[in-house]
C-alpha cells in the first residue's frame, strides 16, 4: 500500500496524524539531516501499522517534506 506524508522534522513530540486512508502528517524529533527524520518516520509509520521495519520503505522523496512510503 502506497501513502503520502507530509514530514515534519524538528518537531517537539513525535505524533502521526491521518488526513484520510492514504494520507498523513507525521511529525518526529530528529532534524533533517543526513536522512535522520527519514529513519525516525520510517520507525514511525512501523510502529503505527504493525509492521516490521523492512515492510516500511521509503519510495520517493528522499530530501522532499512531502514522501511516498510503501508500507507491505
Amino acid at each position: 500500500m502506497k501513502i503520502f506524508v507530509q514530514a515534519k522534522p524538528n518537531a517537539r513530540a513525535e505524533q502521526i496524524v491521518k488526513i484520510d486512508e492514504t494520507h498523513f502528517i507525521v511529525a518526529v524529533r530528529e532534524p533533517p539531516v543526513n536522512g535522520l527524520a527519514n529513519a525516525a518516520i520510517r520507525k514511525a509509520l512501523a510502529k503505527h501499522f504493525k509492521v516490521a521495519l523492512s515492510g516500511a520503505q521509503l519510495a520517493s522523496g528522499f530530501s522532499s517534506r512531502n514522501k511516498v512510503f510503501e508500507i507491505v
